[in-house]
C-alpha cells in the first residue's frame, strides 16, 4: 500500500464517518462506558511490516586468508508482509474529548529480503539472488494520547497519536542482515468507537515509524561464514514500518 492509496482511504473513512454521523438519534448503548475513569480490554488483529534500506553502494572486503575483493551487493525489502497481532488495552479518561491510552501488544511476523550480487551471475547470466526471511516476534508497550469527538448514537471518530518502544525477541545470529532488539516508533491513526449492545468494537488503523536506525551495525563482524559480510555490510541503516489494523473490545 502506497501513501496516495493511504490518504485515499483515509479520506474516504473520514467521509464515511461524517455521513453516519447524519443519522437521526437512535438508543445509545453502553451509554455510561466513557465516563469511567480507567477501562480495560482485549485486542487483536493484523499488521503489515517493511524496510527501508539504505545500501552502501562498491565494499572492498578482505577474508580470513587475507584476500581483497571489491563486492556490489543490492539489497531490498521488496514486499510488505502480513502478521498478527494480540494484547490488552488500558485507558484512562483524561477530558471529554481526550484519553491516555496503553496497549501492551504482541506483533508476530517477518520481513522479506532480497540481495543481488552485482559481480556474480547465474545460469542465466543476471545477478546472483539470494533471500533471507526475516521472522519478527515484537512486544510492544504504545503510548498514544486519543482525541475523539464527541458520541453520535453509538459510534465515535477519534485519531490518535503517540510513541510505540519495541522488544524484538527473535533475530538468527548468523543471518546476513539483522534489526536491533530495541526500536522506537512513532505512530498515528484513526479510528472509531461502535457502541454494541452488550460490549464496545473499536476498529482502528495506524501507521508505525521507525525512529533512527534500526540495523544492527556490528553484525557483520559476528558472522562465522566470510561470505556472507559482504551482504550483511551492504546495508548502512534501515527504517522499520508498519501498518495495523486493530479490533479493540471493551
Amino acid at each position: 500500500m502506497n501513501m496516495r492509496r493511504l490518504i485515499i482511504f483515509i479520506i474516504a473513512t473520514i467521509c464515511m464517518l461524517s455521513c453516519m454521523a447524519q443519522q437521526d438519534r437512535r438508543v445509545q448503548h453502553k451509554p455510561y462506558i466513557d465516563l469511567r475513569p480507567l477501562h480495560f480490554g482485549i485486542l487483536v488483529g493484523m499488521h503489515l511490516q517493511d524496510l527501508e534500506l539504505e545500501n552502501v553502494g562498491p565494499q572492498t572486503i578482505t577474508d580470513d586468508d587475507g584476500n581483497v575483493s571489491n563486492e556490489l551487493i543490492l539489497c531490498d525489502a521488496d514486499k510488505w508482509n502480513p502478521g498478527f497481532s494480540v494484547g490488552v488495552l488500558a485507558e484512562m479518561r483524561l477530558h471529554e474529548h481526550f484519553t491516555l491510552r496503553v496497549t501492551p501488544t504482541m506483533h508476530f511476523g517477518a520481513k522479506h529480503l532480497t540481495f543481488l550480487n552485482k559481480n556474480v551471475t547465474d545460469a542465466n547470466g543476471q545477478p546472483l539472488r539470494q533471500t533471507q526471511d526475516m521472522k519478527n516476534t515484537y512486544v510492544s508497550i504504545p503510548v498514544d494520547l486519543k482525541f475523539a469527538a464527541l458520541r453520535w448514537n453509538n459510534h465515535r471518530p477519534y485519531i490518535m497519536a503517540g510513541i510505540n518502544p519495541m522488544i524484538n525477541l527473535t533475530g538468527g545470529d548468523q543471518d546476513m542482515v539483522r534489526l536491533k532488539r530495541f526500536n522506537t516508533m512513532l505512530e498515528i491513526g484513526l479510528g472509531c468507537d461502535f457502541y454494541l449492545p452488550f460490549f464496545k468494537l473499536i476498529p482502528e488503523l495506524k501507521f508505525c515509524w521507525g525512529l533512527g536506525n534500526s540495523l544492527d551495525t556490528n553484525h557483520k563482524n559476528e558472522l562465522r561464514d566470510a561470505n556472507l559480510r559482504a551482504y550483511a555490510g551492504s546495508v548502512s541503516s534501515a527504517q522499520s514500518k508498519m501498518f495495523v489494523l486493530t479490533f479493540y473490545f471493551e
